[in-house]
């Protein structure tokens, strides 16, 4: 296993003036029964705090920001912290602030309705959504089939010059993170290095990795699975689908959105109200329905056209141990990927 880098250090690339602007932009709070530091935009989660707050009567101020820039924020805090609640959009970050001793226990009955592999061995955060690594491909040049095995195959010289992926995409660099971890340093970077003088195509984004796939401008490409569902719900004719990997192989990786209490929060019943709120039916099919990811709760219902997550065969890895970005940008530059 490689080396853990602290995400405090994280804080430096975000920078002080970030912080101020941060601070300010999302104001004072100080009427609100809670206070959630959010690394989810808020076109994605603001509608499902919205309903949080309309069932539960309760005010939340949420200060928005991306998941690394927020749980530097809470590093940099540290017991100063104002937030009640972490809301990040991978394991990693939550994994960091657990290190730090600054997550809370969580109520093993809360724990519990998650299975182990989707939440803190230490007990200290929840996933409440899963997003799994695919295979994106055009269906107008490719059957599943044509698709290899695994997604180490695909620097084979038969594809050359055909598959995209996007380098700046933090779930991409999520993915490269857990290959470090399962498969050591020098065989992820001889991975990239392969797939890069293999003629990769370089995207900004995930949405740009399916549309070029959609237009036939590659063949396939590497994203996550969520990218794909709206634009089928629109254009269902679109010529595109998902490959889901099992079999433990790094491209069947399943990360989670999750959340953790702050150890500092004076508010820890009404930061328990809300992350039970959002492992609720309720907050379950929100995820499923408005974002395309998977619910976490057990015996809840996937998206309409999606396998199940226990059918998925994600490799077994502690999702806890993906905190190391730092580690993956400096690989990343190294090869000459990003």
């Amino acid at each position: 296993m490689p080396e853990v880098t602290p995400l405090r250090v994280r804080i430096k690339a975000a920078g002080a003036a970030l912080l101020v602007l941060l601070l300010a932009a999302c104001g004072s709070g100080d009427d609100a029964d809670l206070t959630v530091y959010s690394g989810r935009s808020e076109s994605l989660v603001g509608p499902v705090i919205q309903q949080f707050e309309d069932a539960s009567g309760l005010t939340v101020d949420v200060r928005y920001g991306s998941t690394a820039e927020m749980a530097a924020q809470i590093l940099e805090e540290g017991q100063n912290s104002p937030a009640d609640v972490f809301f990040g959009q991978d394991a990693g970050a939550l994994g960091a602030l657990s290190a730090a001793g600054l997550l809370a226990d969580l109520p093993a009955g809360l724990l519990e309705r998650v299975a182990a592999t989707y939440r803190s061995p230490e007990d200290h955060w929840v996933g409440l959504s899963g997003r799994a690594r695919v295979v994106v491909y055009n269906t107008d040049v490719l059957d599943e089939d044509d698709l290899p095995d695994t997604v180490a195959e695909f620097t084979d010289p038969a594809w050359q010059g055909r598959i995209g992926w996007a380098p700046p995409n933090a779930s991409f660099q999520a993915f490269v993170t857990a290959l470090r971890v399962l498969e050591g340093e020098e065989a992820t970077a001889e991975w990239l290095e392969a797939m890069r003088d293999n003629g990769t195509q370089a995207y900004e984004n995930n949405i740009a990795v399916v549309d070029a796939v959609a237009a036939g401008e590659i063949e396939a490409g590497l994203v996550n699975h969520y990218y794909l569902y709206p634009k089928l719900a629109e254009a269902p004719d679109l010529p595109a689908a998902n490959k889901f990997y099992g079999d433990g192989d790094p491209g069947a990786l399943v990360n989670v959105a999750g959340a953790g209490i702050l150890a500092t929060s004076e508010n820890t019943e009404a930061a328990t109200e809300f992350v039970e709120y959002l492992l609720s039916e309720a907050g379950q099919q929100y995820f499923a329905t408005e974002t395309w990811e998977f619910p976490l709760v057990k015996g809840m219902a996937p998206p309409d056209g999606m396998p199940t997550l226990e059918s998925l065969d994600p490799p077994a890895i502690d999702l806890s141990e993906l905190e190391d970005l730092e580690g993956t940008l400096q690989l990343l530059q190294e090869t000459g990927v990003l």
